[in-house]
C-alpha cells in the first residue's frame, strides 16, 4: 500500500498526463490488459479514459483492470482514472 505523501505525489503527476489508453464501444478487448500492462512496465503510471461509447459499468471496468492489472487506483474524475504499479523494470523512486 501506498503512503499518503507517495499518493499525494502522484496525485498530482496524474494530473498533468494525458491518457494514453482509450477503452470504447467494445470495453475490456483482448489487447487491452496487455496494453495497460506494457505502459505501466515503461512508466509505472497510466492513465485511462473510458469513452461516452462503453456500455460497460464505469466502476466494473475500474475494478476489473485494477484487479486484472495488479494496479493501485490512484485517481478518478469522471471517465478518467489514472493507475500506478511500482515498477520492478525501471527505478521509480520519482513516483
Amino acid at each position: 500500500m501506498l503512503d499518503k505523501d507517495h499518493l499525494l505525489k502522484l496525485k498530482k503527476l496524474s494530473k498533468t498526463l494525458e491518457p494514453t489508453i482509450r477503452i470504447g464501444k467494445n470495453g475490456i478487448t483482448t489487447n487491452t490488459y496487455p496494453e495497460i500492462i506494457k505502459v505501466l512496465k515503461k512508466k509505472s503510471i497510466v492513465k485511462i479514459k473510458i469513452l461516452k461509447n462503453c456500455e460497460e459499468d464505469k466502476e466494473e471496468l475500474i475494478k476489473k483492470i485494477t484487479i486484472g492489472t495488479g494496479s493501485v487506483l490512484i485517481h478518478k474524475i469522471g471517465k478518467v482514472f489514472t493507475l500506478y504499479k511500482k515498477g520492478k523494470y525501471r527505478n521509480d523512486s520519482n513516483y
